[in-house]
């Protein structure tokens, strides 16, 4: 997929945020990381400064403490954080060695999708550089601080985008979540505490030290600030990744990607919301939909349930089978889900499966199952009539 916008990250001067961040101190990095507002931009939307300073101010028992880039870019229709590392790897990683100046680490790790192993090799050259001219190893830029990146390939799990999944993975196990808490700035990478962090956050890390925390927190909204880069897909006429502030509306983004026919857009990928067209005035951000950058749409011939279908069974294939609510759950919807399609529903099932759907928003142990029915739901709340219309006039 090609920028369909001019990306502000490519206008930030190389090294100069490094330059910053070593002259500002740990303190006076984190304290301009939460002055800029960001949160991160992996789609939990943490603010990134406060995890910074809690992984900064717990103790170290061995004196290890880890800065992981995840880079497991694999939900669904999300491809900003490849253009990213295939465009403007220096930026990433600037801003993990600003993550590891801020709060006393040494060694940043790059968790890296193991379908984009086609760019280990262009990566391990960037960061080769990098250590040729003094910005990562021993004594960078002369400072004392020392700190290197290593890259480590996934094996192509879904659920490894979580970030205690992905520790896991880093340690050798199979990718299940943990329990929290302990959260990972406490107890991260081999007990350690740790910063993980996606690789779009990372990039404006280091724009923000480079440009300033008021510059950033001058675009977006009040509880949503800096731009946003968006991976848009599906129905349009120029797919892309997009660069808007955070406050855009849905109209807004399909206007410029050529979807003005749309009747729904799913806004945050696989574990997203369905938005219907009636609502498309409404904001992309944390306070209204948040995504972690992916923005499906679906044209006037698209069946919903259909999609919900193919969206169901991409959960069922990628639970990691931990807790029954994800890996029974997600079964059982996707059988619903097949059975409205074939016509054999009953408005019982639909009750069944909107009741099913809540029960795995809470008691799946992590992300993946909690996030599962979130487009199915959103479907029947927004389109009742459409998902209805699939049951047996007798059977309503």
């Amino acid at each position: 997929m090609s920028v369909r916008t001019p990306m502000t990250l490519a206008t930030v001067e190389a090294t100069r945020g490094l330059r910053a961040a070593l002259a500002l101190g740990p303190a006076g990095v984190v304290a301009t990381v939460k002055d800029s507002g960001i949160k991160g931009r992996g789609g939990a939307g943490f603010p990134t400064g406060r995890k910074w300073e809690l992984a900064a101010a717990t103790p170290a028992a061995d004196g290890n403490r880890y800065v992981v880039c995840n880079a497991d870019e694999g939900e669904p229709s999300t491809f900003k954080d490849r253009v990213l590392l295939t465009e403007l790897p220096d930026l990433v990683f600037e801003g993990m060695t600003i993550a590891g100046f801020a709060i006393g680490s040494h060694q940043g790790i790059c968790y890296l999708r193991g379908e984009y192993v086609y760019l280990l090799e262009g990566l391990e050259r960037v960061l080769a550089r990098r250590r040729a001219d003094h910005l990562l190893g021993e004594d960078v830029l002369g400072s004392g601080f020392s700190f290197d990146i290593r890259i480590h390939l996934g094996s192509g799990s879904y659920v490894v985008g979580e970030e205690t999944a992905l520790i896991e993975s880093l340690e050798g196990r199979r990718g299940e979540a943990r329990s929290k808490p302990p959260f990972p700035v406490v107890v991260g990478l081999y007990g350690a505490p740790t910063v993980v962090n996606n690789v779009e956050t990372f990039a404006w890390a280091a724009a923000i030290l480079a440009k300033g925390a008021d510059w950033f927190a001058a675009i977006g909204t009040d509880h949503s600030t800096g731009p946003k880069l968006l991976s848009v897909s599906g129905d349009v006429a120029r797919p892309g990744v997009y660069e808007f502030p955070f406050g855009v509306t849905i109209a807004e983004v399909l206007t410029a990607a050529g979807g003005g026919d749309a009747r729904a857009v799913i806004v945050g990928g696989a574990s997203g919301t369905c938005v219907p067209a009636g609502d498309f005035s409404r904001a992309i951000s944390y306070e209204d939909v948040a995504t972690g950058g992916a923005v499906i749409v679906l044209g006037p011939w698209r069946d919903l349930l259909e999609v919900a279908e193919n969206l169901q069974r991409f959960f069922v294939d990628e639970s990691c089978g931990q807790c029954t609510p994800c890996r029974v759950g997600s079964l059982k919807l996707l059988e619903g889900i097949q059975r409205l399609r074939r016509g054999e529903g009953t408005l019982g099932l639909v009750q069944d499966l909107v009741s099913l759907g809540g029960t795995m928003q809470i008691a799946s142990k992590c992300g993946l199952g909690q996030a599962a029915p979130n487009v199915f739901l959103s479907m029947v709340t927004n389109f009742e009539a459409e998902i209805l219309g699939h049951i047996p006039v007798g059977s309503r």
